[in-house]
């Protein structure tokens, strides 16, 4: 596409309205994440307030397959014609590398001070991005243990670029057979891990960037289908509803062949149902100002709270050991509180003066190109629908309907 085309085109396809009950939603995701933690870190040594914890997030471990599809879904819808393979790839860059640099060094700073030794090359994996790659035990964890995740994620951004073209000119039917596939898919990585060597399984399931890329690629096409107006599921309360069902009988009953599938299904129509209801203008609980201010804050919160807790337990001398009574539950509040002023410091001193910095500047959005109302057309009407502030969408559903 020449330059030229390609500013025609950004002219001619209204801008995608924002989705703020999906900053919302990664809140959500990133306190699973953290609360998994905190009960594998065994802070809390009453059995009874224990069992709470575990009850709740003994399945957190899950938020970082929400946080793929998520992404997968949100870099679909808000991808603009205009937009060069390089604009692209640099947007994500200083998106995501100036958190992971900052915490790529200062664990280093916590591994000299507690004497631990670093493996050169596996520090350089880290700081490459490319650990998740590196089937060895220990190699994909290394240096700040969840930049594994980035590791995929950085794979999934190289990637999308090549493959959007493709989503965009794919028929409809292709769209929803890969609804459809790309669950099964996930299914089927459990008899598949039966390939590889046995250390190497956990690492083929659960770090491999090729099978993590399936739940991207859910999201991505989903957020096709649903920028084309042809996604058909449930509303955001249902949505709810069947993922607290899912959810619930996984924790109880339903072995983790299965369940990694089903919470698959349920967090898209979940993150489906709530991008709906922001373009609709219908009520969502997920875009309250302060949600959507801890979604803001969550890429950072994810990337520092391992490294705080596990650096506090181990210099106080309680790692592995535990809080008896009350004061587990106060710690694991106090990790919250202390992780969420830091991932707000982060966040407001590198993430977004860095974003600044360094990603380029889109263009300007094209204002709507106003439309003459036919006989029956209730367009105008589901505009005027839209939130009018700066929180929600300012248009009405026939900002994103293309029937081509």
């Amino acid at each position: 596409m020449t330059s030229a085309a390609a500013v025609s085109a950004a002219r001619s396809v209204p801008a995608p309205p924002r989705l703020p009950s999906l900053t919302g939603l990664r809140w959500i995701a990133a306190l699973l994440v953290f609360g998994f933690h905190a009960g594998t870190m065994r802070i809390i040594a009453e059995p009874d307030y224990k069992a709470v914890v575990d009850a709740l997030f003994t399945l957190g471990l899950s938020g970082v397959q929400f946080f793929f599809i998520l992404s997968g879904f949100v870099l679909v819808w808000s991808a603009r014609p205009g937009d060069s393979r390089r604009t692209f790839w640099r947007r994500r860059v200083a998106k995501i590398y100036p958190n992971h640099l900052v915490l790529w060094a200062a664990t280093l700073v916590v591994a000299w001070w507690f004497a631990d030794p670093v493996l050169p090359a596996a520090a350089l994996e880290n700081l490459l991005l490319l650990q998740a790659w590196d089937p060895r035990p220990g190699w994909f964890y290394s240096i700040n243990t969840v930049s594994w995740s980035l590791s995929c994620e950085f794979f999934f951004y190289l990637c999308l670029p090549l493959v959007l073209p493709l989503l965009r000119r794919a028929r409809p039917k292709l769209l929803w057979a890969l609804v459809v596939v790309l669950p099964l898919l996930i299914l089927a990585l459990w008899p598949a891990q039966e390939l590889v060597p046995e250390v190497s399984r956990w690492w083929f399931t659960q770090v491999f960037p090729l099978t993590r890329s399936l739940e991207f690629w859910l999201g991505a096409v989903a957020a096709e289908l649903m920028r084309r107006g042809l996604w058909r599921g449930p509303g955001l309360g249902v949505a709810s509803g069947i993922f607290v069902v899912i959810w619930v009988a996984a924790a109880q009953w339903i072995r983790a062949e299965l369940w990694t599938t089903l919470l698959a299904v349920a967090y898209l129509l979940v993150i489906t149902a709530a991008a709906d209801a922001d373009v609709r203008g219908r009520r969502s609980p997920w875009r309250s100002r302060p949600l959507v201010w801890l979604g803001e804050v969550s890429f950072a919160f994810y990337l520092v709270h391992v490294l705080v807790m596990t650096s506090v337990l181990r210099w106080s001398g309680t790692w592995g050991v535990g809080f008896g009574g009350w004061r587990g539950p106060a710690v694991v509040l106090g990790f919250l509180v202390a992780n969420l002023v830091l991932a707000g410091l982060l966040h407001r001193f590198v993430e977004t003066p860095m974003m600044r910095r360094l990603a380029p500047r889109r263009a300007a959005r094209p204002a709507p190109v106003p439309r003459q109302r036919a006989a029956g057309d209730d367009t105008a009407g589901e505009a005027r629908s839209g939130a009018a502030d700066g929180a929600g969408p300012a248009v009405g559903r026939s900002a994103y309907v293309d029937r081509r």
